[in-house]
């Protein structure tokens, strides 16, 4: 027998072996309808890409960062935003108009599967900080040595001190007065760039040393909103007060004195999957947490080989030069949009409460804050720009900075946040087999097994049997799954719970 007759023989076989397996389920099968391929996606919002002027000479970098990272470009570009704002923080404020000024602050969520390169594109956007903790980290170790000369000397003071009160105690004349040098100071905090996992307690502690704030970095998002009431009441309201940017004063029975902080001002980055996006964000009441983040989630990308080696240094270099923006500490370094700007402003209001009036549950919050959100991007891309030259420190807000932050709001950060907030809030079965059906897809799966289903790591979502006959029943609705039930062989027994899969599913003929 020649190679391709034997190769016909076989593939022969293995159909007759597979007819029997599904039991004949492919003779006299009744034609298939046209599959709804909107399951897919279950209703969900598009993801529009990110304006591409909004960055200006910057975009050909986070281009390459992102194609290094094997990420969708919106992650790079989102992080780098939120780590700039960082390192801005309580340095410098925006102001529209007298009386109304922002921090510069910025909370930021990337969303995608756990195959969406999420962390690889955060990681690249703030690598760069890093290499500058590890320099604070060698200045932090001098001051400590300079702390503990001058904290040993306190003790000497204080032991001599108290040997004149014994003496004067016992010649029963005036106790002499306490020196100042026998007051030991207060260690100082460690200047941090980023914090990764902190208690509101220990996050108040590291602010007080920290007057210009922080970024709060977190892998995994809902971990960090699961955990505010974990270990103290009024957690979830320090992380609200901790957009604001105002002074916060802490005050503990373990401690002598209240804790000052005088900018309470972290800016926020992680990464969640859209499966643990509805009890994040629809667990409690909305309170306008949530509304607060700049909500990003992608479509998937095809990974490729970089074609470019992207320019890290050129974005460490922007990131330092912001570091080192100086401010007094008995001062607010306030930039107010120039008239012009602040007219484009007032008319995008009107526009924009219209848009709040029109919406409602969660992006109704969010169009809400856009206004606030507008004014503190305007101030972190006018910032980025300068520190990407060796121009001079901007004293305005410029209108060309202002027109980029209300496109990136209008055209990027609502299409997104209707995206994210839809999704939360579509009915589990609707999601379930929006996951199920993506999965057929990708696998290009001909038919499948309910118990496989509920079986497969890549399906989180269904891991109980009444979740995985409600995804199926809503499939087969949807003309994607015949059921086929089989059992091996001629045995007596339960059948499998197989379904057959439409061919145009994958693009074939109907019937």
């Amino acid at each position: 027998m020649n190679a391709g007759l034997a190769a016909r023989f076989d593939a022969a076989e293995d159909f007759q072996d597979a007819s029997h397996y599904m039991g004949h389920a492919s003779q006299a099968a009744p034609v298939w309808g046209k599959p709804d391929m909107s399951v897919m996606k279950a209703n969900l919002a598009p993801a529009v890409p990110f304006p591409v002027d909004v960055l200006g000479q910057l975009w050909p970098l986070v281009s390459e960062l992102a194609e290094g990272a094997g990420a969708p470009v919106e992650y790079v570009a989102t992080s780098m935003l939120a780590a700039a704002a960082s390192l801005i923080g309580g340095k410098r404020w925006v102001q529209a108009w007298d009386g109304y000024e922002q921090p510069c602050i910025l909370w930021a969520a990337v969303v995608g599967d756990p195959s969406s390169n999420k962390s690889p594109a955060i990681d690249v956007a703030t690598l760069p900080l890093r290499a500058m903790e590890a320099d604070l980290a060698e200045y932090h170790r001098s001051v400590m040595m300079s702390h503990a000369a001058v904290a040993e000397r306190a003790k000497a003071e204080r032991k001599a001190w108290e040997e004149k009160v014994k003496i004067a105690t016992k010649e029963n004349v005036a106790t002499p007065s306490m020196p100042d040098a026998a007051e030991s100071p207060d260690a100082p905090e460690r200047k941090r760039l980023v914090v990764q996992d902190s208690t509101p307690e220990e996050m108040a502690s590291i602010l007080s040393g920290n007057p210009n704030g922080t970024l709060h970095l977190r892998d995994e998002l809902a971990g960090w909103l699961d955990s505010f009431e974990r270990y103290s009441a009024g957690g979830r309201a320090f992380w609200l007060e901790a957009y604001g940017g105002r002074p916060f004063v802490v005050d503990r029975k373990s401690q002598n004195k209240p804790l000052m902080v005088p900018f309470n001002g972290v800016s926020v980055l992680g990464g969640i999957q859209p499966e643990k996006l509805r009890d994040s964000l629809l667990g409690v009441a909305d309170d306008g947490l949530v509304a607060r983040f700049m909500w990003v989630w992608p479509e998937a990308i095809t990974f490729r080989r970089p074609r470019q080696v992207a320019d890290r240094a050129r974005l460490e270099a922007i990131y330092r030069r912001l570091q080192e923006l100086y401010r007094a500490s008995d001062e607010t370094v306030t930039l107010p949009l120039v008239p012009e700007a602040a007219k484009f402003f007032e008319d995008w209001i009107a526009e924009n409460d219209a848009d709040v009036r029109e919406a409602a549950g969660l992006y109704a919050s969010f169009a809400g804050k856009a206004r606030g959100l507008a004014l503190r991007l305007a101030l972190v891309l006018e910032y980025l720009a300068w520190a990407d030259t060796a121009g001079k420190e901007p004293e305005t807000v410029s209108v060309a900075s202002l027109v980029k932050a209300l496109k990136l709001v209008e055209d990027f950060l609502k299409p997104h946040a209707r995206r994210v907030f839809g999704d939360a809030a579509l009915a589990p079965v609707e999601k379930d087999a929006a996951a199920l059906a993506r999965f057929i897809v990708k696998q290009k799966l001909e038919r499948i097994n309910a118990r496989d289903v509920q079986r497969n790591s890549a399906l989180p979502t269904l891991k109980k049997r009444d979740d995985v006959e409600q995804a199926t029943e809503a499939l087969m609705e949807a003309n994607w799954l015949r059921e086929a039930p089989s059992r091996q062989g001629d045995t007596p027994g339960k059948q499998r719970k197989d379904f057959l899969v439409n061919p145009a599913v994958h693009g074939g003929l109907n019937g």
